[in-house]
């Protein structure tokens, strides 16, 4: 299985929502990213709109149906009932479902699946009925995988924030270690599997060789720093190849 790459657009969002203007576009840099081989494009809309907001969502939807209907749209959020009708009404093709307060600045944490099973279980199900892959956003803990399973995911995203944030190379050895248990164990549930958050082009191809099954990594805030740099379709580019998909 080769890895792929999913664009976040949300750093995109927030910087284009501190002026009262229609640029940076989301659509525009999607298309380019999208152009460069993205697999797909990963939105997060959060209650408040600070990056992404509901009017967004269709217009991406339409982006990849209509010029890229090879790539993926997948969508992030808490499901309550507002997140829930926006993706029934937009129909994506991957639902991921974080554990966010809707004050948090960014994902810090995933899932106690066991606490919430009843919930996830009930969401899950109603997200099947309209035809969507559902991926729970877990902490690295190979226990949280099989949960996941049981409450009839189809994939994991393990939450590398703490892999990808670690200076020290005891501690990211560590992280890095329960990223391969839990993603192997994932594999053995027949769990798919995803991956993101602080995730680079150096950190990303031990984590790759490591796990075979790492279907996909979504990420945004590296991509767009990057982007800065060399540009979105460069990026995109040098991403891919980090993950052995140039």
């Amino acid at each position: 299985m080769s890895c792929k790459l999913s664009v976040n657009v949300n750093a995109i969002a927030y910087l284009r929502n501190r002026r009262n203007l229609p640029w940076p576009s989301l659509e525009g840099l999607g298309r380019i990213a999208l152009q460069a081989g993205a697999a797909g494009l990963t939105i997060h809309p959060r209650p408040d709109e600070r990056h992404v907001r509901h009017a967004d969502v269709p217009v991406l939807r339409d982006l990849i149906r209509k010029e890229f209907s090879t790539r993926e749209y997948n969508i992030e959020g808490y499901p309550d009932e507002r997140f829930l009708k926006l993706v029934e009404a937009n129909k994506p093709d991957q639902v991921t479902l974080v554990p966010d307060d809707p004050a948090q600045g960014t994902s810090d944490h995933g899932w106690d699946v066991a606490r919430h099973q009843s919930l996830l279980k009930d969401v899950i199900t109603r997200l099947h009925a309209g035809k969507m892959r559902v991926s729970l956003f877990v902490d690295a803990d190979p226990k949280l995988a099989e949960q996941a399973k049981a409450a009839g995911a189809d994939r994991i995203e393990i939450y590398t924030g703490p892999y990808g944030g670690a200076f020290d190379a005891t501690v990211r050895a560590r992280e890095f270690d329960k990223i391969i248990v839990t993603g192997k164990v994932a594999e053995f549930a027949g769990l798919g599997l995803n991956a993101g958050h602080d995730l680079t082009r150096e950190n990303l191809p031990a984590l790759v060789a490591a796990l075979p099954n790492l279907a996909e990594v979504s990420i945004g805030h590296a991509i767009i720093a990057d982007a800065l740099t060399f540009g979105m379709a460069e990026t995109v580019r040098l991403f891919r190849e980090a993950i052995g998909d140039a």
